[in-house]
Formats: structure tokens, C-alpha cells, sequence
């Protein structure tokens, strides 16, 4: 790539979206140069053109992939949020690997219904005994989760004490994003219908950014990670109304 390409493809990881309008005026270049240049980045499958502009390719990772990443942490991160969940409750829990984790440590308890939208968290939890309501839709073959209007429908009928919900990053600037715009619909419906909102996550994901934000840094009620975020993350968490959970710093 040229400097010009190179810059294009940092703004277009930077903004999610570009315009040919926009990136016309910025270089002072033909229209026809812009389009050899977004032609050249989806060649080079960075990026995937649309009318008008271009957005990045952000592929879903696989949950077998995602499985061998931070094992550890997001098993120490299932026990802190397993430790939230009261008897009584109505929580939604969402697809992932961390989430996994969660359905995995709760401890049986006939009482509390448990939503999701993920196969393999209702596995886990069918062998524990749980009420388990799971909704249903379009499977995303990578990451084994529900999704779509059957989906979105059978959300939009409920109200949780607590949802666990997953993402793929997090930015002061973003919020929590993720890279499938399906996932992230139904995710932003669950926030939607819960008295409070957990996000679990990894500390791998802070300053990370994906295409699609589902919600800002202040919508969610309680992060829980496996280790303190850096600083400007804990100073926001406050004025955000955000309380951060360390998964080291809780007694399993």
C-alpha cells in the first residue's frame, strides 16, 4: 500500500465506516482514485466496499479459537460473575467464551430462570438443572449463538433481573463493541429489558475497538475482569456510574 492507502485503511479501522465524498476532499484526488484505493485494501481483504464508501472486514472469531485464549482469566471471571446471581432471578446470559464460564461455575439452583441466546451455555446449564428458556433464530455456525428476529422477538417479551453479556472490546471513545452487527443488536435488546447489565471481559479487551458498538462505557452497570483495566478506564468507571469487579479480588 501507499501512504495515502496506508492512512485510508487506519481511518476506516478508526471510524468504522468511510465516505468516497469524504476521502475525495481530504486528499484533493479524483473520485476514480479513491475507488483504486479502496479497490486495492478490499484486494488486500482489509476492507469490503459499499455504496458510496467502505467498512472493514472484521471476520467472527471461532469459539474454538477463542477457547484457547486467556482460559485461565475468563475462568476466574465465570466465578465472580457466578457469585452475583441471586436465587430468584431472571438473568440473560449471551454467547462467548467468558460467558461459558459463567453458566459453567453457577452453582445448581432451581429457582433462578436463566435466557440465552448461545447453545453450549444451555448445555451447560440443562446438566445443572436450571429453568433454561433458550431463544431462537438464525445460528451463527462460528459462534454457536441465536440470533436475528426470532431471536430479537423472544427477547422483547422479557424482563431480566440481570443480563451477562459479552464483547470483543472496549474504549472510552466506542463503548463495547463488537464485530457481528447481529450479535449486537441482540445484545443492545437485552440491556434493553435488564434491571442491571454485567459485561464480562478480559483484560485483553480494553482499548480494543470493533465495527459495531452496542453500547457506551456509562449504559452498563458492572465490568468484571480478571485484572484492573488501565487507568483511564477506572478513572471514567465513577463519574460513569460503573462499578469494576476483579475477578483476583473476589473470594470464591
Amino acid at each position: 500500500m501507499n501512504d495515502r492507502q496506508t492512512d485510508i485503511w487506519n481511518m476506516i479501522q478508526r471510524e468504522g465506516e468511510v465516505k468516497l465524498s469524504e476521502l475525495r476532499a481530504k486528499y484533493a484526488v479524483t473520485e476514480m482514485t479513491i475507488r483504486r484505493d479502496l479497490e486495492k485494501l478490499e484486494q488486500l481483504g482489509l476492507v469490503r466496499r459499499t455504496f458510496g464508501g467502505a467498512i472493514p472486514v472484521t471476520p467472527d472469531v471461532s469459539l474454538q479459537e477463542r477457547h484457547t485464549v486467556s482460559p485461565e482469566e475468563k475462568a476466574a471471571i465465570g466465578i465472580a460473575a457466578a457469585a452475583l446471581v441471586r436465587p430468584n432471578q431472571a438473568i440473560f446470559i449471551d454467547g462467548g467464551t467468558t460467558t461459558l464460564q459463567l453458566a459453567k461455575q453457577m452453582k445448581p439452583d432451581a429457582s433462578v430462570t436463566v435466557v440465552t441466546n448461545a447453545l453450549n451455555v444451555a448445555a451447560i446449564l440443562l446438566d445443572k438443572g436450571f429453568h433454561t428458556i433458550v431463544a431462537g433464530g438464525m445460528l451463527l455456525e462460528k459462534t454457536g449463538s441465536m440470533v436475528g428476529p426470532i431471536a430479537m422477538s423472544t427477547l422483547g417479551t422479557m424482563a431480566f433481573d440481570q443480563s451477562f453479556l459479552g464483547t470483543t472490546g472496549i474504549t472510552l471513545e466506542h463503548g463495547f463493541s463488537n464485530s457481528n452487527s447481529l450479535e449486537a443488536e441482540l445484545k443492545r435488546e437485552a440491556m434493553r429489558r435488564s434491571g442491571q447489565v454485567n459485561v464480562l471481559a478480559d483484560a485483553s479487551k480494553f482499548g480494543e475497538t470493533f465495527l459495531h458498538s452496542f453500547a457506551g462505557y456509562a449504559d452498563v452497570d458492572r465490568i468484571v475482569t480478571d485484572r484492573w483495566p488501565p487507568e483511564p478506564f477506572v478513572q471514567a468507571a465513577d463519574p460513569a456510574g460503573v462499578e469494576i469487579v476483579v475477578a483476583s479480588q473476589v473470594d470464591s
